[in-house]
């Protein structure tokens, strides 16, 4: 697979590149219904269907504002990175852009940092997913799940980039559904045109203590949990590179990404706290879904939500092995891993599919052995990784931003609004959070693991790139 679009010229000696030596490339197998699909449904995880009960019970009817500032600045990132990826699509993506502007190092260190965010994923996903199904079949032990569920996604991986691409099809196309009846039933409720339903008005919104009951730490509190929910749209990036139209696929995708995060999310928890009272137990015990399917009198409510968040895991699983292997493939073909793993098979980078699973499967391994040491430390030191890597994406942007409009402008498809100064804006408000994190104890410890696996692996790729600077001038 090529890099750059038939038009750019050959990278320089030296220049970071994701291309297969000898011409075994990886495919494009990624037609553009998968790509669309994939950029829509890469937004919804299961963060959004539990994880957002957390948010509402800290802030109240504020979680609307906290999703709408942090999705603001996960649509910034997301612009930045499609720029560079429009630019020069490659499977290492944002990795590849670091090394391009600002060093080796930053390569290595932005991009093992994601592969190791990806893989500690994949067991969070398969343990989630595995507990789902235990509840419905009591005479199942979790590990039986767990084993099947890594076999059938590895072994997708393993056999056509194509499979990888169905899969997130269908997956997408479910929950996208799924999210498209929730808004429905919701506003139709809001409307009070559903049969047994008053129309709320503002009565939940501005009652039981207001629109921001707790105050500016539970809004704090409802930011954090919001920006971490917005993991998965860097996957998109990675994709594209194996699509049939690279540049045109990450293209749309980014000029969609705005209405989806507002459709989602905003729209989705604006329905919640004006349908129910964000003080209704349901929407922590169940989540907040679950709690307004109950509400509005849906029979079998929870077991619904349970195959959608079902579905959202395994997709998650099955994106994270696929972006694991194409992040952890780019760098070994730069030079920074083992070389071995640097071989393609029918056009899918099977050695490192494998590692990366393997990677994953020792992480559930880990949460069973050592729950409370070792897997719950691969947590903490993950904890703020997504911000690591939006905060190289935008550092990478504002230099590389200036090569392209001196070297290449007809690169330029996709354009950072108001470059530069939102590109600052957006660099402050990742700086703004990770400080925010340490407010609290429980992420002030995750703030600090993630430093310092982003310290080591900054050294270690920093000493790196000493070593083969050494070595070449010798």
């Amino acid at each position: 697979m090529t890099r750059t679009p038939a038009t750019s010229s050959a990278p320089s000696r030296g220049e970071a590149t994701d291309q297969a030596p000898g011409g075994t490339d990886l495919s494009h197998g990624l037609k553009q219904r998968h790509l669309s699909m994939i950029a829509l449904g890469g937004v919804i995880g299961a963060g959004l269907f539990v994880g957002s009960g957390a948010g509402i019970a800290a802030a109240g009817p504020a979680i609307v504002l906290a999703y709408a500032v942090s999705g603001l600045l996960v649509m910034l990132v997301m612009r930045m990175l499609g720029e560079m990826s429009a630019a020069n699509p490659a499977s290492g993506t944002f990795s590849v852009h670091a090394e391009r502007a600002i060093g080796p190092w930053a390569g290595f260190t932005v991009g093992w940092m994601f592969w190791v965010e990806l893989c500690v994923g994949i067991a969070v996903e398969a343990i989630g997913a595995a507990a789902i199904m235990v509840s419905w079949f009591p005479s199942t032990s979790s590990w039986m799940w767990v084993l099947l569920f890594m076999a059938v996604f590895c072994g997708a991986n393993l056999a056509a980039v194509g499979n990888f691409g169905e899969f997130e099809f269908w997956f997408a196309t479910l929950k996208v559904a799924a999210i498209g009846v929730f808004l429905v039933l919701g506003v139709l409720a809001i409307l009070g045109l559903l049969p047994g339903t008053d129309a709320p008005g503002a009565d939940n919104l501005t009652g039981h203590g207001g629109f921001v009951p707790n105050g500016a730490n539970g809004l704090v509190a409802g930011l954090l949990a919001s920006v971490f929910a917005y993991g998965g749209l860097e996957t998109v990036t990675i994709a594209a590179a194996e699509s049939e139209q690279p540049v045109k696929g990450v293209a749309k995708a980014v000029r969609t990404a705005m209405w989806r995060i507002a459709l989602f999310y905003v729209g989705s928890m604006l329905v919640v706290v004006t349908v129910i009272p964000w003080t209704n137990k349901s929407i922590t015990e169940n989540g907040p879904y679950v709690a307004v399917l109950k509400y509005l009198d849906i029979p079998a409510a929870g077991q619904i939500m349970n195959v959608i968040v079902l579905i959202a895991l395994l997709s998650a699983m099955n994106a994270n092995i696929y972006g694991a292997s194409r992040m952890s493939y780019s760098l070994v073909q730069r030079g920074e891993g083992p070389r071995f793993l640097a071989k393609v098979y029918g056009g899918v980078p099977r050695l490192t599919v494998l590692a990366s699973s393997a990677f994953g499967f020792c992480a559930v391994l880990f949460s069973y052995w050592w729950p409370t040491t070792v897997f719950k430390w691969l947590l903490y030191m993950t904890g703020a990784a997504i911000l690591v890597v939006w905060a190289f994406i935008a550092v990478t942007q504002l230099l590389m931003r200036r090569r392209l409009e001196r070297e290449s402008p007809e690169k330029l498809v996709v354009r950072m609004w108001l470059f530069p100064a939102l590109t600052w804006v957006a660099l402050a408000g990742i700086l703004g959070v990770l400080a925010l994190m340490l407010r609290e104890s429980d992420t002030r410890v995750q703030l600090y693991s993630t430093a310092g696996l982003t310290a080591a692996l900054a050294i270690a790729g920093y000493a790196r790139q000493r070593f083969r600077a050494a070595a070449a001038r010798s």
